[in-house]
């Protein structure tokens, strides 16, 4: 089995009880998901310049970091070709950061086709990845304090 690791940064930017989301068309053809704007980091790259850089690539925005919210980590199988399976770790770090400068418009050629802003009360209705509501939790509650260390998340 191969194993694979990605680590990846987002940012939650809330303002005026609305939160800032990108949305990705669905690997298997069925509907879009929205999802937090950031991505994957580069090799060599600082998780804080990567989530700079995604929130630009996917929303048109600069955004300042105000804060480190969390880390979430999740293991698990994913299918491969040929009957093949692949062991994979996500880490993810949330941020929460404040808008800038630049002005909304959507990225081409990329992940995501579409950002926008979505009142706070109206993101449990959207078809959105779990990372949304995880983010949005650790934001609301503030933790704080890292983690303490036990069983990996996963989903």
């Amino acid at each position: 089995m191969r194993r694979k690791l990605r680590v990846a940064a987002y940012a939650l930017c809330v303002r005026d009880g609305q939160l800032l989301l990108s949305r990705s068309p669905a690997p298997d053809g069925g509907p879009p998901e929205w999802v937090l704007p950031g991505g994957g980091m580069e090799h060599g790259e600082d998780p804080h310049d990567t989530v700079l850089r995604e929130v630009t690539e996917e929303t048109g925005y600069r955004i300042e970091v105000t804060g480190l919210l969390g880390v979430h980590s999740s293991r698990r199988t994913l299918p491969l070709r040929f009957g093949r399976t692949v062991d994979h770790h996500g880490v993810r770090l949330l941020y929460e950061a404040r808008i800038t400068g630049g002005e909304l418009r959507y990225e081409i050629g990329g992940s995501t086709d579409m950002a926008a802003w979505h009142h706070l009360d109206a993101v449990s209705e959207l078809n959105r990845v779990g990372l949304v509501d995880i983010g949005l939790r650790l934001w609301r509650e503030r933790p704080g304090t890292p983690p303490l260390p036990g069983k990996m998340n996963t989903e």
